[in-house]
């Protein structure tokens, strides 16, 4: 039986996903797969996602998984990325539409009222690029990962927890928001990790607070994946344990 499972709800970036988790972690089982027993079976799940929120949370209740993910979510090491990390939540305004229910809150977008700079620059929306993540707590998948490394976002909305306790990380756009989340077995990123490649060296924002890079150079990004390096190695996963395809539009 696989060691991770990657959920095909017929929604996402799975195989380069699945490709950064091989990168990562070579000897380890990796699948792509929408059959219940699968993933039921593997030792971690990851839902990625991408796109809206509306056709994310159809897909997934047309394929019959969203039980599935329910259940993976309660039991095993649980790694969500992007939409993945939005439909953990009650709720979004997407829509609107609801979400899993796995954490209470609700995600947001972000308000045009508030896009503008003290320069008077106005950001536009959707976020997109690369922008410096503050960890707002220890964690086992921050773990060789520099305060302040860049990730590469690409969303509307973000998620806006009940519970404040469960925030792992915030970047800023041009104020503060959540972007990871850590509860138990569960961690989740607005961001995406499967985009950033490993640093030559330490990891130093070259923007302004409240901009974002376009494309910085790898000595500038995150870990490629160091976060899933983590996830993917099974001590490390243990100490964490305290129809259609998508539209081209960021989410």
């Amino acid at each position: 039986m696989p060691a991770i499972a990657v959920v095909d709800y017929g929604m996402g970036n799975l195989r380069s996903v699945a490709k950064a988790l091989a990168h990562v972690a070579p000897d380890e089982h990796i699948v792509v797969t929408a059959d219940p027993r699968v993933i039921r079976a593997a030792d971690r799940v990851v839902l990625p996602g991408q796109s809206a929120m509306p056709d994310c949370m159809r897909c997934l209740d047309a394929s019959g998984l969203a039980d599935v993910v329910q259940e993976a979510a309660a039991t095993r090491p649980f790694l969500g990325i992007c939409l993945g990390l939005q439909m953990l939540f009650q709720s979004s305004e997407e829509g609107p539409t609801p979400g899993l229910g796995v954490l209470p809150g609700r995600v947001v977008r972000f308000r045009d009222a508030a896009m503008q700079l003290p320069s008077g620059v106005r950001l536009k929306v959707p976020h997109m690029g690369w922008s410096p993540v503050r960890q707002a707590r220890p964690h086992p998948l921050w773990a060789g990962i520099a305060d302040g490394t860049r990730f590469y976002f690409a969303h509307s909305y973000h998620p806006v927890p009940k519970d404040r306790a469960v925030i792992a990380g915030t970047a800023d756009y041009p104020t503060a928001f959540t972007c990871a989340i850590a509860r138990a077995n569960i961690f989740a990123t607005q961001f995406h990790p499967e985009r950033a490649t490993a640093p030559a060296s330490g990891c130093l924002p070259t923007s302004s607070p409240g901009t974002v890079a376009t494309d910085p150079p790898a000595a500038a990004r995150g870990d490629p994946v160091a976060t899933a390096r983590t996830f993917a190695t099974p001590s490390a996963a243990a100490s964490a344990n305290h129809p259609p395809p998508c539209r081209s539009f960021p989410r």
